[in-house]
């Protein structure tokens, strides 16, 4: 029988089968081995083959996994391993907020590289935009920047349900994934969406303006969004809540590669004078400095690629 995948831990797994029902599973021997560069080697979103236990019509065991179209994973520091945090994605949503936490620039950068370098096709959700931190002009001209590079950039609170409609409309008939640092409100957006949803939503730390990992484990839903008068009855979309991370850790894109899952890098790389060995930082005759100067490459962008660069480089990655 085949399933999808909802969630899991400790090697017990949720997964949609075929005939509707959910089942617990593990896998089975050694199986799945081949993905043993991961330490978790099964995501929400993976497509399974399982055997249903004998005795237990709730049970069974994953005897195969199907190739993935897609996976996003990031570099996990404690488990000294990447870390699969969603597969078989149509979009990733990539949430941020002007304020409560403050607003992180770099960490979008950092999940757009991975996304670009993953082939999966990222949105940018700017929660909590009700706040007055998303009239200050940096904050509106980053977003600018992003969209001026052919992302999409959504300002929506889901306070307020600005927004929501047009992020609804992404979602409807979709698989989509929601990333991002903790106290962004990821939960608080899929609540909103779904009024039969109640995921734990949490509080930002007062001392350091962080969010609490109220999600703790990935976990894939299946929503029911609003009518609208395209869509009269409604519809439904596969959502992935993914746990919150304070720091967002690239996976398997060296530095020097790095200015390829840059959109507005991407097109000068190998037409400098030094071709592929140019730095891209001090040398005459390069094309992406030059850019820089005419103003054809945003300032912030190149410097959050430098200085995601130089953490690539030391592995010093900053909060």
């Amino acid at each position: 029988m085949q399933g999808t995948v909802l969630g899991g831990t400790n090697n017990v797994f949720s997964v949609e089968c075929s005939d509707a029902a959910i089942r617990q599973c593990t896998i089975k021997g050694k199986v799945l081995k081949a993905d043993k560069a991961y330490y978790n080697p099964i995501a929400p979103g993976d497509i399974v083959d399982i055997e249903c236990d004998a005795l237990s019509a709730d049970k069974g065991q994953i005897t195969a996994l199907h190739p993935r179209r897609n996976a996003f994973s990031r570099w996990n520091i404690k488990g000294r391993a990447p870390q699969l945090l969603a597969a078989n994605l149509d979009h990733l949503i990539l949430v941020t907020t002007p304020d409560e936490p403050p607003f992180r620039p770099r960490f979008i950068d950092r999940e757009l590289a991975q996304a670009e370098a993953q082939e999966i096709s990222p949105v940018i959700v700017c929660n909590k935009c009700d706040l007055p931190a998303a009239q200050e002009p940096a904050f509106q001209e980053r977003l600018a920047n992003w969209e001026s590079l052919g992302y999409t950039v959504l300002r929506v609170s889901a306070k307020t349900q600005q927004g929501m409609d047009a992020l609804a409309r992404i979602l409807a008939e979709k698989t989509c994934a929601f990333v991002g640092q903790s106290g962004v409100g990821k939960s608080s957006l899929i609540n909103a969406l779904d009024e039969a949803c109640t995921l734990r939503t949490g509080t930002l730390s007062q001392k350091y303006g962080r969010g609490a990992h109220t999600t703790t484990k990935g976990i894939l839903l299946h929503l029911h969004l609003p009518q609208t008068a395209e869509k009269p009855q409604g519809t439904q979309a596969s959502v992935i809540d993914t746990p919150g991370v304070r720091r967002f850790i690239l996976h398997d894109i060296p530095a020097q590669e790095l200015a390829l899952y840059f959109r507005d890098l991407q097109p000068y790389v190998g037409q400098c004078t030094f071709g592929m060995s140019c730095t891209h930082t001090t040398e005459r005759g390069c094309r992406i400095l030059e850019a820089l100067k005419n103003g054809d490459v945003n300032a912030d962008r190149y410097d959050s690629w430098k200085r995601i660069c130089q953490e690539i480089k030391t592995g010093n990655f900053e909060d």
